[in-house]
């Protein structure tokens, strides 16, 4: 790179568009079977015309443009349209609530809305269709839902392609996130160009990323989230690599197996959904006779690699909560480079990694190329990031009880650092609950202790005000379905659910040992609002679902109780 710290993503881009023109950059499937590719002259001519179009509106610089939709080749040649425009992009989550939809273009004050891949059966859609701005002009992306409002490729047509985009500063706005978060509104991240631009020089400069150009990626995950639009966005535009888009959740393996990335992001929920599939295949009890043979071993693993579409993964990240560490090791045994990262939004999703020479099991890793990191108050972790915000927009009060004296960002996490520098995630610091009996119960090692169990998706341990503590499991659909054919009877599964809570309150403080397992009857989403589009759980929102049934539960005196 030539003096890359002068360079912003939209310079990265105009070098690719200009040096590989004719190089396929994004790669879409059609819901009819199609496969479209994107060179990266064609990506510039298209994003250049919608830019023309931009301005053509009156809209100055620095008009938040809103972007509504699932992940898409058009989302990012929309999203490099605002840029060379001179805009801000408010990307939204399309698992978002009306509600939040509504709040986030009202705060953002969007002048326009642009409508892309969506269908109401893997997002949001049909709710947040009804409560659209009556009043704000919309513009549909290729695979919007909307037909009645100017079409993307019309628009386009009318106007020849923008040759002097705009030359962005590096304090410039580029985009404002507003995270999903647990509880409360949305709250809007004001990143700049030189913070975006600092993240791919950390990834650069950590050695660890797939930086060459010939690289694949693969993009799932919400576009709309920091860590996906770091990990495939900004790092395709940052080393000139191409990109695959997955069409649905059907399609998914087979887009997978398409696009045979070499740089994977995703996060525990998928890591388990894989693991699980694995299983129902092979069980533990033959991967463990069949793993250590050494050529038929070293055969069955390579298989199972590329049956998940990861054989050429080159390494692979898990982030958003911990993955246990035997599923790490598992991983690690297939052969597949697995690393536990962490960030935030308001860091970009640039904080601490672990790499492949140097990582530890059950950490988050050590800080990135121009990180520091600290111990605060409550334990609370603290992390001055060369990409750190603005601050919140239109919330400078918040900004300033969020960042220290010093310039340290107030994470919410709480944490340990070792003597090595690798940092232990131990919870956040609003979760410590307090028992009927006055003692604090802090949830995130409980959880992740049960959540070792191959046949449990999720699980969020509660009990405020209560006696003790007792937790709640959602069955992976694996586990489900296997019950539902009769593979699995309900009193196998109590059995083998209740030597796991004896296993996880031996490692337990005496206050913080569960009465109970409650195994849950319906699934946790994003569209039940009890997953974040993250896949977090939304603790608040599960214990207000669950909590008026403890009580009745305890009553039963059961160990293992099915919600019916």
């Amino acid at each position: 790179m030539e003096n890359p710290a002068a360079e912003t993503i939209l310079d990265r881009f105009l070098k690719w568009e200009q040096e590989q023109r004719d190089d396929i950059y994004l790669t879409q499937p059609y819901p009819d079977g199609t496969v479209v590719h994107y060179s990266w002259g064609e990506v510039g001519d298209q994003a250049r015309r919608m830019a023309a179009h931009l301005i053509s509106q009156g809209l100055p610089a620095g008009t938040r443009i809103a972007l509504l939709g699932r992940n898409s080749a058009h989302w990012i040649i929309a999203d490099l349209a605002i840029m060379m425009a001179g805009m801000v992009s408010v990307p939204l989550y399309p698992a978002f609530s009306a509600q939040s939809v509504q709040f986030v273009l009202r705060h953002s004050e969007a002048r326009l809305l642009l409508i892309g891949k969506l269908d109401g059966i893997n997002d949001n859609w049909t709710n947040i269709r009804e409560h659209l701005p009556s009043d704000l002009p919309l513009l549909a992306l290729p695979l919007s839902p909307r037909q009645d409002i100017p079409q993307w490729n019309d628009v386009i047509k009318r106007h020849a392609p923008l040759a002097n985009v705009h030359a962005p500063g590096h304090d410039e706005p580029v985009t404002i996130i507003y995270t999903s978060g647990t509880t409360g509104q949305p709250k809007g991240v004001v990143l700049s160009h030189g913070g975006i631009a600092a993240a791919y020089l950390a990834m650069l400069r950590s050695g660890h990323w797939d930086t060459r150009n010939t690289a694949r990626g693969f993009s799932y995950l919400p576009l709309a989230h920091a860590a996906e639009r770091a990990s495939v966005e900004v790092a395709s535009l940052a080393f000139g690599y191409r990109v695959f888009f997955a069409d649905s959740l059907t399609t998914f393996v087979d887009d997978l197996k398409r696009a045979r990335p070499t740089v994977f992001f995703s996060v525990p929920r998928l890591w388990t959904k894989f693991h699980l599939s694995v299983n129902e295949k092979i069980s533990p009890a033959k991967q463990r006779m069949l793993f250590p043979l050494p050529l038929l071993g070293m055969l069955i693993k390579q298989k199972i690699l590329r049956e998940l579409g990861l054989d050429q993964v080159r390494v692979a990240f898990t982030a958003s909560a911990p993955l246990p560490v035997t599923l790490m090791r598992w991983y690690r045994n297939l052969g597949l480079e697995l690393l536990d990262v962490y960030g935030m939004t308001e860091n970009f999703a640039i904080s601490h990694t672990n790499l492949p020479d140097r990582q530890r099991y059950g950490s988050v890793g050590r800080p990135q190329a121009g990180v520091m990191a600290r111990i605060g108050a409550a334990g609370e972790i603290e992390v001055k990031s060369p990409t750190q915000m603005l601050g919140y927009y239109k919330d400078p009060e918040l900004t300033a009880r969020q960042t220290t004296n010093d310039g340290y960002f107030r994470t919410g996490d709480c944490g340990e650092i070792d003597a090595d520098g690798f940092l232990r995630l131990t919870g956040r610091v609003k979760d410590a609950f307090k028992t009927l009996k006055g003692e604090y119960v802090t949830p995130a090692p409980i959880e992740q202790a049960l959540s070792t169990h191959p046949r449990i998706e999720a699980v969020c341990v509660a009990g405020a005000g209560l006696v003790m503590p007792f937790a709640l499991l959602m069955p992976s659909a694996e586990t489900r379905e296997a019950m539902a054919a009769g593979r699995l009877d309900r009193a196998t599964l109590a059995r083998e659910f209740d030597e796991l809570r004896e296993r996880a309150n031996a490692a337990a403080s005496a206050h913080e040992r569960l009465q109970f397992l409650a195994v849950v009857k319906d699934d946790w989403t994003t569209e039940n609002a009890l997953l974040t589009p993250t896949l977090k759980i939304r603790r608040s929102e599960i214990e207000r679902r669950y909590t008026p049934l403890a009580e009745q539960w305890a009553a039963l005196g059961q160990r293992v109780i099915w919600e019916e």
